[in-house]
């Protein structure tokens, strides 16, 4: 078994749970590549968690569809990472470059101190990994799986909150995946896009608070 599998993430995710000795099942809450996780995690274990919020899940597959390609391309990028030296990896895969684009890109607000704060969260963390195989397997996996897959086999009450500009999962196609839970209920945050834990922190909280008290 590849130590960045999916099924990796979901045995570590079952490990630290039962680590924590709590007296009742947790809410299990991911965001993006944290979605796909915690939705084969629910698929496989839903027994163990209450309820389950995926905030800007991956409801499409990454390699299909207009963006394909570019995912395609960043798994070479990452895959070139490991053949180099190591004294030049992690400068190629830690590049301040490919970090800005991909943070310039998913950014959508307009508030020039907002902005500046995100892009430097990622230069300070996007880019800390174990080693150049751990990101490459790691990014792979992100792009291999999509929530999906996990859906139908979800059972428990599942919350969806997207960015209605979200570049990685269009909209209808998180319309489209409401549809394959059996109880899920999708709330939409208008005018931003990937990074509503970043531009939009306080509806994110009251989308999962108001979800939690419904029970």
């Amino acid at each position: 078994m590849d130590m960045y599998d999916l099924d990796s993430y979901v045995a570590w995710l079952k490990d630290f749970i039962i680590k924590q000795k709590l007296a009742t099942p947790p809410i299990l809450l991911g965001h993006s590549f944290g979605s796909i996780v915690s939705a084969a995690y629910a698929a496989k274990y839903q027994d163990t968690i209450s309820q389950l919020i995926l905030v800007n899940p991956i409801g499409a597959p990454a390699l299909e569809g207009p963006r394909g390609v570019l995912s395609k391309l960043a798994v070479f990028y990452y895959w070139l990472g490991t053949k180099l030296p190591d004294s030049f990896a992690q400068k190629w895969l830690a590049s301040n470059t490919i970090v800005m684009v991909m943070s310039v890109t998913m950014a959508k607000t307009k508030d020039k101190k907002l902005r500046a704060f995100i892009h430097d969260q990622h230069r300070k963390y996007f880019s800390l990994f174990h080693t150049a195989t751990s990101v490459a397997e790691s990014f792979k996996t992100s792009v291999s799986n999509n929530v999906r897959t996990f859906a139908p086999a979800i059972t428990i009450r599942t919350l969806l909150i997207a960015g209605a500009e979200d570049d990685i999962t269009p909209l209808a196609k998180q319309k489209e995946l409401q549809q394959l839970f059996p109880h899920a209920q999708l709330e939409i945050i208008e005018h931003v896009g990937h990074l509503t834990h970043y531009e939009t922190p306080d509806q994110v909280a009251g989308f999962v608070q108001a979800f939690i008290n419904e029970v």
